[in-house]
């Protein structure tokens, strides 16, 4: 069975669930963003959205939506070095080398939404290389620091895949504990 198409114009359900904890005019980054199905759910929804992919045609979908960046963030520099935001957004990607550098992109009192695929993935379809595949927890480990709102770790139907996903906010300075998340 084939994956779920990335470029697809709806935004994931788990984006659209959690996207209430981002407010309106909230700088969102979109990384691996392709044709842009969660950079167009957040500038719907008046956010100033920033969307990276490697793909510069894929991009040109988005030029009335959001800036865009053409990058390669796996061999190339991180070209937010010196930008923080309210939301990061992650979806059907996973490059390990940059988990921390999307952790620390979130700025304090933003989140960051995060689903991919994990183990078990190569008994559906693709991906199946281990390389692009989330281990048992591994999410909750990347990132220590900020405080999980909702975490799941399982298999979904409709298509068949197993996936790793969560939603972590970076608590504001000497607000730990004080705000609290509708759920």
């Amino acid at each position: 069975m084939d994956v779920p198409a990335h470029d697809t114009l709806e935004a994931s359900p788990w984006v659209q669930r959690w996207s209430q904890l981002v407010s309106a005019e909230a700088t969102v980054l979109d990384v691996a963003c392709g044709g842009g199905r969660h950079a167009r759910w957040f500038a719907k929804r008046g956010c100033r959205v920033t969307g990276v992919d490697r793909d510069a045609a894929a991009l040109g979908a988005l030029v009335n939506v959001a800036e865009t960046v053409a990058a390669d963030i796996e061999r190339g520099p991180w070209p937010f070095a010196a930008r923080r935001f309210d939301a990061v957004i992650v979806t059907n990607y996973l490059w390990r080398a940059l988990l921390p550098t999307l952790v620390a992109s979130v700025d304090d009192g933003g989140v960051l939404i995060y689903e991919t695929f994990a183990e078990g993935q190569a008994s559906v379809g693709k991906p199946s290389n281990p390389d692009f595949l989330l281990r048992p927890g591994e999410l909750l480990q990347a990132v220590r620091g900020l405080r999980v709102i909702a975490f799941e770790d399982g298999f979904l139907d409709a298509p068949a895949r197993f996936v790793q996903r969560i939603v972590a906010v970076r608590e504001r300075p000497g607000a730990a504990g004080a705000a609290r998340y509708r759920l």
